[in-house]
């Protein structure tokens, strides 16, 4: 399988969103979505394509093994008054168990700092004891959402590398447009409109293009060559979102082809990082609660959504993920699996088929940054890494050739506890 790092630099508004019923102000999200970065590239490979593409085409869009164009999150992270810096690194989603003071949320060193729950809960309740967590210094938390990276370029006295923790969003502003009459092409009465667009600068110098971060996985070294090439050399003739007619959407599209890791290693190392930090915090809870023992035949796994996911049960939309509906994804029904936390939401997405000039099918969604947490028997733990692996590599649910329901399995978040927010 390969892997095309996709670059998105903004060189004019993007007004990407959908309009809300009965309003007059369509806003815009916080992101670039797959299914908007999948369409333009059809449209430019259609445009462009020669004689031979149409097999290439079907290969990339339409076959069983269609190629997962992932969604683009804002890599521009603010580091001063009015300083920015695109982030290096992997832009990753906020869970929904991370959590920051109500009233100076936000990553340290300026702010209060932002840890996660999700442990500390399942540790509390299992041990018979209410948990309604607060900051180290007593003070309220409420859910801390949205985007982020790390690095580890800042260095102590002593020369140990300390990681430092950036939250990413975009500015927005709103446009208003007149609409027109189009049998006498003049302003029509009454009639305007406002699009909440994401801004092609940041900061007040404007001297900050916007940059999203985004990747396409494909299965096929030729399919992937000449798709990196098409992008390549049209790299500048990329437009992104609506209104595309009226100068917005215009971007810079930079392509960085290479491998995609396929290994089972890292994973089962976050797996191992993540159930030890359970047992030494189910220890400590357990001094203060029933004090019964760890279940060790278990091993414990969280999932959690990187992009928003529409999942099916019994032929109905649902926005939880049960332990039913994995045991079919991983095809591993003899495996006993239990969910025992979750933290999900839902919303709705809808959107615009441009091939077939019409609206596509409003889905119910589960949110992005929801957390599952399940167990299943130690004895599988092998057979479940291989499992997980392929679902981080593929996703959950329906359109996952769009970007939807990507997820990663044990994520470090988890692991930052109350005592040392970061």
């Amino acid at each position: 399988m390969k892997c095309i790092d996709l670059t998105i630099t903004a060189q004019a508004p993007l007004a990407i969103g959908q309009r809300k019923p009965s309003g007059s102000v369509s806003e815009a999200m916080d992101y670039i979505p797959g299914t908007v970065i999948r369409g333009a590239i059809a449209g430019k490979l259609l445009q462009h394509g020669k004689p031979e593409a149409g097999d290439d085409f079907h290969k990339l869009f339409i076959d069983e093994g269609a190629a997962i164009f992932q969604n683009a999150y804002p890599a521009i992270a603010k580091v001063g008054d009015d300083e920015y810096m695109v982030s290096p690194g992997e832009i990753k989603v906020l869970p929904a168990t991370a959590l920051s003071s109500k009233t100076d949320s936000g990553f340290k060193p300026k702010e209060a700092g932002v840890f996660d729950a999700l442990i500390d809960s399942f540790c509390a309740r299992e041990q018979g004891l209410f948990y309604e967590p607060n900051s180290k210094e007593g003070d309220r938390v409420e859910p801390f959402s949205g985007f982020y990276s790390c690095s580890e370029e800042v260095m102590h006295g002593d020369g140990m590398p300390v990681i430092r923790y950036f939250s990413h969003s975009v500015s927005k502003r709103l446009l208003t447009r007149v609409g027109i009459n189009r049998r006498r092409a003049t302003a029509q009465d009454e009639i305007l409109y406002s699009l909440e667009v994401l801004n092609e600068f940041q900061g007040k110098a404007k001297q900050n293009p916007t940059v999203y971060k985004g990747s396409i996985l494909i299965d096929g070294d030729g399919v992937a060559e000449g798709l990196y090439s098409l992008i390549e050399q049209n790299g500048n003739r990329f437009r992104l979102g609506g209104s595309a007619s009226r100068g917005l959407g215009k971007v810079k599209l930079d392509p960085n082809l290479k491998d995609a890791d396929e290994s089972t290693a890292e994973l089962s190392q976050r797996l191992d990082k993540f159930n030890h930090a359970l047992y030494a915090r189910w220890q400590k809870w357990g001094v203060l609660g029933s004090g019964s023992s760890f279940p060790k035949d278990c091993i414990f796994f969280s999932i959690g959504l990187e992009s928003e996911a529409i999942l099916t049960e019994n032929w109905q939309r649902t926005f939880a993920f049960s332990a039913a509906m994995l045991s079919h994804l991983t095809e591993f029904p003899g495996s006993k699996v239990t969910l025992e936390m979750a933290y999900s939401s839902y919303g709705y997405r809808s959107g615009w088929n441009a091939a077939w000039g019409l609206a596509k099918d409003e889905a119910l969604t589960t949110a992005m940054g929801s957390v599952f947490l399940f167990s299943v028997p130690e004895t599988d733990k092998l057979n479940w890494i291989e499992k997980l692996a392929e679902l981080e590599r593929k996703g959950i649910g329906d359109r996952t050739s769009e970007g939807f329901g990507r997820i990663r399995v044990c994520d470090e978040f988890h692991q930052i506890m109350r005592e040392e927010p970061v």
